[in-house]
């Protein structure tokens, strides 16, 4: 993150598989900035009066648009012509709250939920396991 003044003031280096934690990230731009902070903190509350149930399906993607292995699941799902719902978790942030307590505070895209259970990663014998042996 870079402050007004050109300075740079936080640097995260991390896999491509593991995005910080947008939480993480505003605590910082609090620091920084307290009145942004405080901007975004009460557009969040005004824009967010209630939150998105979870979808209802067989099979849900809780994915990100930069993910390599969402891009993979999508084109697994097309080719086996396997119906989904997809969740876009950045702009979701109830959707990050759920996968986040499914994986020990990450938000590890792919994650799914089929049939009710939680698959954290594309797997594909695990995710024809859970579908059934669906091919």
């Amino acid at each position: 993150m870079i402050d007004k003044r050109g300075i740079i003031r936080y640097v995260d280096i991390h896999d491509i598989d593991e995005q910080p934690d947008n939480e993480v990230l505003f605590e910082i731009l609090e620091e920084m900035e307290p009145a942004a902070a405080s901007r975004y903190k009460s557009a969040s509350r005004s824009s967010q009066p209630e939150q998105p149930p979870e979808p209802q399906a067989d099979v849900v993607m809780y994915c990100t648009p930069w993910c390599p292995d969402c891009k993979r699941a999508r084109g697994y799902f097309k080719e086996h012509r396997i119906e989904y719902v997809e969740v876009d978790i950045t702009r979701d942030r109830t959707a990050a709250a759920r996968v986040r307590g499914w994986n020990n505070g990450f938000e590890q895209t792919p994650t799914f939920k089929i049939k009710g259970n939680v698959l954290s990663e594309f797997n594909i014998s695990r995710l024809e396991s859970l579908l059934g042996g669906k091919r």
